[in-house]
């Protein structure tokens, strides 16, 4: 996944987004920062969001069931990783992955999972905090090797 199909994948689903959380376009146009004019001419699929916007739809509506639907339960990982192409740090808990992820392999304490939606990959420790993210397996399996000790996942 890149930025132009997250850009194409919110552009399709905005107007989704907008009535799932009650905003008249008016509202809703004044959240993004954005002219309602702009607004309608997405919706009606006449152009395309620029990256800030769907940058500001996916912070604001990240818990929205459209976009997570689209995206994958952590809509903000996505952003992060088309933006940064990886993202390295035990930097918050999970639910460990239930609905959205498979479980591709697991070595001592960590787990590498993919999801199902936007295929990035992640690995989770034994309390299921996140180690990294990446769209990349082979770096996925490197770093779980790693965090492992050495050993081969």
């Amino acid at each position: 996944m890149d930025k132009d199909e997250v850009i194409h994948i919110i552009a399709e689903k905005l107007k989704l987004i907008r009535t799932e959380s009650g905003y008249s376009q008016d509202k809703m146009a004044e959240l993004l920062g954005i002219s309602k004019k702009t607004l309608v001419q997405i919706e009606k699929d006449r152009t395309l969001p620029g990256w800030n916007t769907v940058v500001a739809v996916t912070a604001l509506f990240h818990q929205s069931e459209v976009l997570q639907n689209s995206l994958g339960d952590e809509p903000l990982e996505v952003i992060r990783l088309v933006t940064f192409d990886h993202a390295e740090e035990p930097y918050n808990r999970t639910l460990g992955g239930k609905v959205w992820w498979k479980e591709i392999r697991t070595a001592g304490p960590y787990v590498l999972q993919q999801n199902l939606i936007s295929k990035h990959y992640r690995i989770l420790d034994h309390k299921r905090f996140r180690w990294i993210s990446t769209f990349d397996e082979g770096e996925a399996v490197k770093r779980l090797e790693e965090l492992a000790g050495g050993k081969k996942a």
